[in-house]
């Protein structure tokens, strides 16, 4: 559906609550009071439909939200809530809170590929764009006949009304294409701007095949996906074939190649939701594989890397076996000429340097590993506030000491002076340029596990570490405690001391804009992470951890 300017909608809806109920029907809409669901609105969106989500309007859901953030960015959020409510509804002197809020269930939005009519060998790819269609429940008719009633002497729309086998549409016409809206049962409005969107919703509704009838979609849309005080629910059931379909429609896409098609055929189906818990918003995806076609699987790791790392740590990314990772890498490269040739190319240079980019580089990286950001203002680091590590677990020793020293010998010849030196009593080798300190520094925190550094400081930190861990920081258990267990490792973000990086950097420029800095005040941190207990599936996690409003 094109932009438009919202207000004139409002009438539009309004029309077609009385055109549906009327005033004869006071006594029946008084008895009656209906609450949608994803699976009852998705039986009245066709079955031609690539995608649909679902927003649920439930204000105790909502309202959770209040006990989040800064008092900043509350106002904030509200003063933005207020703009919008005003340019929505500016024309026609309602308010959302006391005039739509109380009937409007759960709303649904439905992908639907272009017309039918339209669409040919010349016209088809970058011609059109999908259509959207609406599934509005009606919670509480009586309230929608009031608001309805309220609305009925606008003008700012022109309204015109057909029949589409028994099945009221108004057509309105105000600014933009036409919007063609029709209430079905009294219990759901459909709103599209399609004409022969509307049609065959009501084709659905009168017994054709529904979004319901798809493969896999019933059970998709009755499970959904598991989070507290649900806001949002997205459900792809064919998802190659709405990624074939959604790219064809866009006109700066070009045609996807073959191979490219290959990997999306890997992903059966998609369903994600998001929710608001006592930690903050929460996102899940549930992602269906065929296992015939999937050839990566997550490795499950225990963290203990994560241990590795001081509390310092602004930024970590953890995994589990490098080295098969780059296998199935490479393995897939090869049906991609031109990333198979950058990896043939990375090999020679490298064996230049006589260095084996698959042995000596990624082979003995087998097991745990973390690529964190660290904080520090000392020596190179000072400028920019932070350095990076790299953490990796290893069966083979003797293969990644050969590594580095032949990446030492390198250094070297690049006029690097490389030093010895030892700290916290372990031997550490940094790559040093004059009268600025270490540039890079790698090591062996124990018998098993390699560190790199960027940057001295951050080498000093690791090697010697004062302070806490970082899986003992108080900011990373509250952000990835309650993370689903077991995983593929992390992504965490600790906002707090990225804001402080964020601020020195913008410094530099111009200061961080007032209402950037109390979105990021209300934010504890990111935590992500990924779980695959089979090869047919893929479940990922993340949270975006929110400070109580009580400053707790």
């Amino acid at each position: 559906m094109s932009a438009k300017k919202p207000s004139f909608l409002v009438p539009v809806i309004g029309t077609a609550v009385i055109i549906a109920g009327g005033i004869a029907a006071y006594m029946y809409l008084k008895g009656g009071a209906s609450s949608s669901s994803p699976l009852g609105s998705a039986k009245l969106v066709p079955a031609t439909a690539l995608m649909a989500t679902y927003i649920d309007t439930n204000p105790e859901s909502w309202n959770k939200l209040q006990q989040f953030g800064t008092p900043e960015a509350r106002k904030l959020l509200g003063k933005e809530f207020q703009n919008f409510n005003q340019q929505m509804l500016n024309d026609s002197k309602t308010s959302y809170e006391a005039d739509i809020k109380p009937w409007v269930g759960g709303v649904m939005i439905a992908v639907l590929p272009p017309e039918a009519k339209k669409v040919s060998q010349d016209n088809f790819r970058g011609s059109e764009t999908p259509n959207y269609l609406l599934v509005v429940g009606i919670k509480d008719q009586l309230a929608a006949l009031k608001f309805a009633n309220k609305l009925k002497d606008q003008k700012n729309v022109k309204i015109q009304e057909s029949d589409y086998k028994g099945q009221k549409i108004i057509e309105s016409t105000g600014q933009g294409q036409p919007t063609y809206v029709t209430v079905v049962n009294n219990d759901y409005l459909l709103l599209t701007s399609s004409k022969q969107a509307v049609e065959k919703a009501i084709d659905t509704y009168k017994g054709e095949p529904s979004f319901v009838t798809k493969e896999g979609a019933n059970d998709l849309l009755s499970k959904g996906v598991d989070v507290k005080n649900s806001l949002a629910q997205i459900y792809v059931p064919d998802y190659a074939n709405m990624i074939q379909q959604l790219t064809a429609f866009n006109p700066q896409s070009k045609q996807l190649p073959p191979q490219t098609l290959a990997q999306i055929k890997q992903v059966k189906s998609l369903t994600a939701g998001v929710g608001i818990d006592d930690a903050g918003l929460r996102l899940k995806a549930i992602v269906n594989l065929d296992p015939q076609l999937n050839k990566f699987q997550y490795q499950a790791t225990h963290a203990k890397i994560v241990g590795q790392f001081p509390s310092e740590t602004l930024a970590l990314t953890s995994g589990q076996g490098i080295s098969k990772s780059w296998e199935t890498f490479v393995e897939q490269s090869k049906d991609y000429p031109e990333l198979n040739q950058g990896i043939q190319q990375a090999r020679t240079q490298l064996k230049l340097l006589q260095i084996d980019l698959d042995k000596d580089i990624f082979g003995w990286m087998n097991g745990e590993f973390g690529l964190g950001a660290i904080q520090s203002n000392q020596g190179l680091l000072a400028k920019v506030g932070f350095g990076g590590a790299l953490v990796l677990d290893t069966s083979d020793r003797k293969t990644a000491e050969a590594t580095f020293t032949k990446l030492d010998n390198f250094a070297k010849q690049q006029s690097l002076n490389v030093a010895q030196r030892t700290i916290g009593g372990k031997n550490v080798t940094e790559w040093q340029i004059p009268q600025q300190g270490a540039l890079v520094a790698h090591g062996w925190l124990n018998n098993n596990t390699a560190f790199v550094a960027i940057g001295g400081p951050v080498a000093e930190t690791l090697a010697n570490r004062q302070g806490a861990a970082l899986d003992q920081s108080d900011t990373f258990k509250t952000v990835t405690g309650s993370l689903q267990k077991p995983n593929a490792g992390y992504f965490y973000l600790d906002m707090d001391k990225t804001k402080t990086i964020i601020e020195r950097v913008s410094a530099q420029s111009q200061p961080l804009p007032a209402d950037a800095t109390a979105i990021l005040d209300s934010i504890r941190g990111v935590g992500v992470t990924v779980n695959s207990p089979s090869k047919s599936l893929t479940q990922m996690e993340m949270l975006l951890s929110l400070k109580s409003s009580q400053g707790k």
